[in-house]
């Protein structure tokens, strides 16, 4: 068998260069930060921090800037955060005077300013007068499409937010509030727990 010769010089030359091709690329990609590490380096120089070798410099600078610009990419916290709508004046408009004075007990114990509003007529006037925050609106009314009055909200004031209460929840109905903007359909008989849940 021939005898296997070894180039020593050439193989430590190899994993030199190995060594500090993945240390550049640690450093230029962040695995490696300032103050985090020390490299051995022959000679005199023995343990060092890799930050404090001129050779070494440019790859924290590369990564440094990388890192603003996607700092600089990045929008700021409060323009991607949305804003917490705050709900305070609620409007009730619903011909059943008895879940009136339920819904309107229920919301006023939560500190809610609340209006009441049993036709049609009632709401439209109600609305002129102070657009509220949140409408509780049912569509059977004796005087009226409640749609009319979903209409109406809507091209007053696009940001009010209205949930349907009725009885006459068709997959039509739903569809169509939706369209015209309402953020819920709740079902009656409902719970006051889906009252709550849906004040956005």
């Amino acid at each position: 068998m021939a005898e296997i010769k070894y180039d020593v010089k050439r193989g430590a030359d190899i994993y030199r260069a190995i060594y500090e091709s993945r240390l550049q690329g640690w450093i230029s990609t962040g695995k490696i930060k300032q103050g985090e590490v020390i490299v051995w380096r022959g000679g005199l120089s023995g343990w060092r921090r890799p930050e404090e070798l001129d050779e070494l410099k440019p790859f924290f600078e590369k990564w440094e800037r990388l890192r603003l610009r996607r700092v600089k990419r990045r929008k700021p916290e409060k323009q991607i955060m949305l804003r917490k709508k705050v709900i305070k004046d609620i409007l009730i408009v619903d011909n059943e005077k008895d879940i009136c004075l339920l819904l309107s007990e229920a919301l006023s114990d939560r500190k809610y300013n609340v209006a009441i509003a049993n036709t049609k007529k009632d709401a439209l006037s109600s609305i002129r007068r102070k657009i509220p925050d949140l409408v509780f609106l049912d569509l059977k009314l004796s005087d009226g499409d409640g749609m009319k009055v979903l209409s109406k909200i809507k091209k007053k004031n696009p940001k009010t937010t209205v949930n349907i209460i009725s009885a006459y929840g068709s997959d039509e109905r739903k569809e169509e509030a939706k369209n015209k903007g309402a953020y819920v359909f709740i079902d009656k008989p409902f719970t006051e727990k889906e009252i709550l849940r849906s004040i956005k």
